[in-house]
């Protein structure tokens, strides 16, 4: 069963490209294990939550309503990890990392089938690169800003 939404408004940029957002969804700080989403279309491939984004909403918030209504979890929204651009779709992402705090019993795309399960950093990147590419690509940014984040607070902490 594929997700419909008949009230949705898709929204474009300049380009042409279709706006989205998304969340790295990490269980605590340290950003070792990611909450992944079966995919609406096949519930065998796991995918990061996210979709489009409605007219006026900010990218943040359309990315927590995403995970929402995806993953069934709630959190705080933490850095911003950038625009990521897929020609092939036409979409642009807007991709932060959020810190699960809660994770529903009861969420919106459960009735469609769509299940949810943490990986490691590895086992979700190797998940991603079978069938969403281009979404593994932020999870080696989050590994990446991760590791700048703390050499460069443990440099400031030195000085």
């Amino acid at each position: 069963m594929v997700k419909e939404k008949p009230n949705s408004i898709r929204t474009y940029d300049k380009d042409g490209y279709r706006l989205r957002a998304a969340c790295v969804c990490v269980k605590d700080d340290s950003e070792q294990e990611i909450l992944l989403v079966s995919a609406s279309r096949n519930h065998e491939h796991w995918i990061v939550p996210g979709g489009g984004i409605e007219p006026t909403e900010d990218t943040g918030i359309a990315a927590l309503r995403e995970v929402k209504e995806e993953a069934g979890a709630k959190g705080t929204l933490g850095r911003y990890l950038g625009v990521f651009e897929n020609a092939e779709c036409k979409t642009r992402t807007s991709v932060y990392v959020m810190i699960v705090d809660e994770v529903l019993d009861d969420w919106e795309d459960r009735s469609i089938g769509r299940r949810r399960k943490w990986f490691t950093v590895m086992d979700a990147i190797q998940q991603l690169r079978l069938h969403r590419p281009e979404q593994s690509s932020y999870l080696d940014l989050l590994k990446h800003s991760a590791n700048n984040a703390s050499s460069s607070s443990s440099s400031s902490s030195t000085r």
